[in-house]
């Protein structure tokens, strides 16, 4: 079983999410995506954050209809603030027989020689990187540091340029729902009614 690990607080989960995540279940040799709700991320503040419960339940009804894709508190559990090399040890100790790998997106990548035990996750799992929506400006110095990279040209990086991504962020959601914006074609329908009906963002 070879599972792709897509970390994020979801704080909401967007169909921006979903497309990456469904992309990677259906056009690479991945079998399934976890969506891995992270219930501190280490460069995101605490305080922003639904309770993990309401962002977990959030990923699981967006998900429910497709097979390929499943959601995981497994970080609830771990200490905190999370580390993904913390994550991996664990979940490989817990599935010796599956082969986990990550899913970023091309501006983590950049920054990814800055993350916790960084070398033993990439000699030790494979990475699959989604293009981010960027001006010609930030593509231009974004490509030229990819490409002055060793981590971009390492055996375990593989590049899915295919991905149809959007311009949607978790953080404009909550803004516009603040706003009193109607945000209701940037979520699943059963997301939005969750949302709405919870009083979330506003």
């Amino acid at each position: 079983m070879k599972v792709g690990l897509y970390f994020g607080t979801f704080n909401p989960i967007h169909v921006g999410h979903l497309v990456i995540a469904n992309y990677m279940a259906e056009y690479t040799d991945l079998n399934e995506v976890w969506l891995v709700v992270s219930p501190h991320n280490p460069h995101k503040v605490k305080k922003t954050l639904l309770e993990d419960y309401h962002r977990l339940a959030m990923v699981k009804i967006a998900i429910e209809d497709n097979p390929k894709l499943k959601a995981s508190d497994i970080e609830f559990g771990l200490p905190q603030p999370s580390y993904t090399a913390t994550t991996l040890a664990y979940l490989k100790d817990k599935h010796p027989s599956y082969n986990f790998s990550l899913l970023m997106g091309e501006d983590n990548l950049r920054g990814f020689h800055k993350w916790f035990n960084y070398e033993e996750i990439i000699e030790n799992h494979q990475i699959y990187v989604y293009p981010r929506v960027m001006t010609i400006q930030e593509q231009a110095k974004q490509s030229e540091s990819l490409a002055k990279s060793e981590i971009a040209t390492h055996k375990n990086v593989v590049f899915c340029d295919d991905v149809p991504v959007m311009k949607i962020s978790s953080s404009f959601i909550r803004k516009a729902i603040a706003e009193k914006k109607d945000v209701s074609y940037l979520l699943t329908e059963k997301v939005y009614k969750y949302l709405d009906e919870m009083n979330f963002y506003k």
